[in-house]
């Protein structure tokens, strides 16, 4: 069979598209900030990178066969990721309830967009800041409010024990320190 009648697609094409498990009746949590910076990726690519891509795959569709054109190929590849990244980045920012971290500055009890510094039984102190399923970075002591710390740490107080289900069984921790963002106005 020729070439030219097979399909061009990859077979992993809609799987960044399978978002993140909500808890029932859970809703995408996302603070004002990791908002824009979705938002702000989108646009770039929607304005910058795709436009360039398209431009790229013209010039390489131009040079005439496309069969052994790896300037062709390989840019029709990164123009399916980049439309792939567009229609994730779409749906989460469809879904994406905004809730500011700020309204809570002063506050010791944990919520939605605190840091909060705890220590485990063995002394151990850490510090960890619970944000959107969507912009929580583990390199950056950011977890998600649904994983298993966040949970655990919700709604305690300054100075409370609370009990985290880990692999390794039970553990208690206790509530040292609860910061939030200053508000727009305090900062």
């Amino acid at each position: 069979m020729s070439k030219a009648f097979t399909k061009e697609t990859d077979t992993d094409e809609d799987d960044d598209l399978a978002l993140p498990a909500l808890p029932a009746g859970g809703k995408n949590y996302i603070t004002p900030l990791g908002y824009a910076r979705l938002k702000a990726e989108l646009l770039d690519l929607i304005d910058n990178e795709r436009p360039k891509m398209v431009e790229i795959v013209h010039w390489a569709a131009s040079n005439g066969d496309r069969s052994e054109n790896g300037d062709y190929h390989y840019g029709k590849k990164r123009l399916r990721e980049i439309d792939r990244r567009i229609r994730f980045l779409t749906k989460r920012l469809e879904i994406a309830e905004i809730s500011d971290p700020a309204v809570h500055h002063g506050l010791d009890q944990v919520f939605f967009g605190a840091t909060v510094t705890y220590v485990d039984e063995g002394g151990v102190e850490q510090t960890v800041t619970i944000l959107g399923i969507d912009e929580a970075d583990s390199a950056l002591n950011q977890v998600s409010w649904i994983s298993p710390i966040a949970r655990a740490l919700l709604k305690a107080r300054v100075g409370d024990e609370v009990k985290l289900a880990t692999p390794a069984g039970v553990k208690e921790i206790e509530v040292l320190q609860v910061i939030y963002p200053a508000p727009p106005g305090l900062a």
